[in-house]
C-alpha cells in the first residue's frame, strides 16, 4: 500500500513539474506600437530581451514583433527617452499586443554665460576682424558661388542629420529584410545616367579649358 501511495505521489509531482515546465516554456508573439508622449510614433526603438540576448526594433511607423518566453523580461529603450522594461506573465495570450509610450529623457546642461570684459573691448574685437562689407552690410566673398558649393561638398552632417540618416536606413533595411535585393549595377537606366553624367563632366571641363 504505501508503494502504490508512493508512486502516485511521484507521478502527481512528475506531472506538476511537467506542467509548469510547459508553462514556462510557452513561446508568446509580442507585437506592439511605439510612439512618444504626444503619440507620434518611435522609428528605431529596442525593444531586446537580455536573457536570451536577441531582440528587434521598431519600424517608421513604431510597429515591432518580437517571439518571446512566459517570464522573459523585456527592455524598450531608444535614443532620448527613458528606458522601460515589461514582464511577460504566465497568463499572456497567444498573441498579446502592446502600446509602449516613451518618455522623453531631457538633459540638462549646465548653464554657459559668455561675457566680454568691457563693451569698449567687445567693439574693439569686432572691428578688429575687418571684415570687408558692402552698403548692405553683406560680405561678397562670402556669397562666392563656387565657395559655397565647396562648403555644400565639404561640410558634414551635423548630429542630427547623422541619427536621422541612421535611422531611416536602419528601419528601411529591417522592413525590406524578407523582400529581394536588387543590384543597382544590373540596372541599364543607372547605367545610361552614368554615362550621361560622364560626357556632360567632360564638355563641362572642355569649356572650362
Amino acid at each position: 500500500m504505501k508503494k502504490i501511495y508512493l508512486f502516485l505521489l511521484v507521478c502527481a509531482a512528475i506531472a506538476i513539474q511537467h506542467e509548469a515546465f510547459a508553462q514556462t516554456k510557452r513561446v508568446i508573439q509580442l507585437s506592439g506600437i511605439v510612439t512618444d508622449t504626444a503619440g507620434v510614433f518611435v522609428p528605431g526603438a529596442n525593444i531586446y530581451v537580455p536573457k536570451a540576448g536577441r531582440g528587434t526594433t521598431s519600424l517608421n511607423n513604431g510597429f515591432f514583433s518580437l517571439p518571446v518566453l512566459i517570464g522573459d523580461s523585456i527592455v524598450i529603450s531608444c535614443v532620448g527617452y527613458q528606458r522601460q522594461s515589461y514582464i511577460i506573465a504566465s497568463n499572456s495570450k497567444e498573441f498579446t499586443t502592446l502600446l509602449i509610450e516613451l518618455h522623453e529623457d531631457n538633459t540638462e546642461l549646465p548653464q554657459l554665460i559668455v561675457t566680454m570684459p568691457t563693451l569698449e573691448m567687445f567693439e574693439k574685437a569686432v572691428l578688429a576682424l575687418n571684415v570687408p562689407l558692402d552698403d548692405t552690410g553683406i560680405d561678397k566673398k562670402q556669397l562666392n558661388s563656387e565657395l559655397l558649393a565647396l562648403m555644400v561638398r565639404t561640410t558634414p552632417m551635423d548630429a542630427n542629420a547623422n541619427y536621422k540618416y541612421y535611422i531611416d536606413q536602419f528601419s528601411n533595411s529591417a522592413e525590406n529584410k524578407f523582400h529581394p535585393i536588387y543590384n543597382p549595377f544590373l540596372n541599364p537606366i543607372n547605367w545610361v545616367k552614368f554615362i550621361k553624367s560622364l560626357k556632360k563632366q567632360k564638355q563641362a571641363n572642355q569649356n572650362r579649358n
